[in-house]
């Protein structure tokens, strides 16, 4: 759940120059929310929910002068499987009731009209953080009812899943072996938190029957390729512990102890 207490964060995508503008002068002249990315493209617009995770997004339905569309934003949006669902507001000069039940069933939470006569970007913004509160604590606690339903290989699948999305975060290359052993070992740390964990390595010794230095060179070798071809400011952004600064990245314990420490913190 958001901290309210912080400027509400946005992501804007929209191809109208003075649209976009429009916003950024607007949110200049505020304290409660501030523009983190805007993007003409639906595409760039998915790639910066999955780095940024903005709190709103103000998206414009038709794009024509982007790539893609807002339909198609929202379609993709729906695969991430967030943890939390950003508030999705949507501006067009559609005014097409099929349109509009068709984009709220794909998670728009508010739609506004370009053409009517009151619209403007402060209206939108100040409609977006007057629901701020009330939207997401609603939602939480829709998901809070959801977790305690899930199936125990559910709930095996989101963990998974939230763990190859931090992986992915920081250029950990499916190509190599050395994923397969840090996805499973942050799993076994999150999956068994209540107990003894200098088992890991063993338990990954036996389930693939190598050793465990084998093991270990894998999993550095898989880091050491992503702190190589990963921008820094990414690494910074999504991996906060401290590093050694003789070696310059994390040793193994390190990187999945730490992932396993900031996986929990989402269940």
């Amino acid at each position: 759940m958001t901290n309210i207490e912080k400027p509400m964060t946005l992501l804007l995508i929209e191809d109208n120059e003075f649209e976009v503008n429009s916003f950024k002068e607007y949110l200049k002249n505020i304290n409660d929310a501030q523009l983190i990315k805007y993007t003409n493209s639906s595409y760039d617009g998915i790639e910066y929910v999955k780095t940024y995770m903005p709190e709103g997004i103000i998206l414009d339905l038709e794009l024509h002068n982007g790539e893609g569309s807002g339909i198609k934003f929202l379609e993709e949006l729906q695969e991430l499987n967030l943890d939390f669902k950003p508030l999705i507001v949507i501006t067009t000069n559609v005014s097409s009731d099929i349109v509009y039940d068709h984009i709220r069933k794909l998670g728009a939470d508010f739609i506004f009209y370009k053409k009517q006569s009151d619209y403007a970007p402060e209206i939108v913004i100040n409609s977006m953080l007057a629901l701020r509160e009330t939207l997401y604590t609603s939602r939480n606690n829709i998901h809070t009812c959801k977790v305690t339903d899930e199936t125990p290989i559910e709930k095996e699948n989101i963990i998974k899943e939230k763990i190859n999305n931090e992986l992915d975060l920081v250029g950990i290359s499916n190509h190599l072996k050395g994923r397969k052993y840090l996805l499973d070992a942050i799993f076994y740390l999150v999956d068994n938190k209540d107990k003894d964990h200098s088992s890991v390595f063993y338990y990954l010794s036996s389930k693939y029957k190598i050793g465990n230095s084998s093991i270990s060179r894998a999993m550095q070798t898989a880091i050491n390729y992503a702190w190589r071809i990963s921008a820094i400011e990414d690494l910074m952004l999504h991996y906060k512990a401290r590093i050694n600064h003789e070696t310059g990245v994390p040793t193994p314990t390190e990187f999945i102890y730490y992932y396993a420490e900031k996986i929990l913190k989402t269940l």
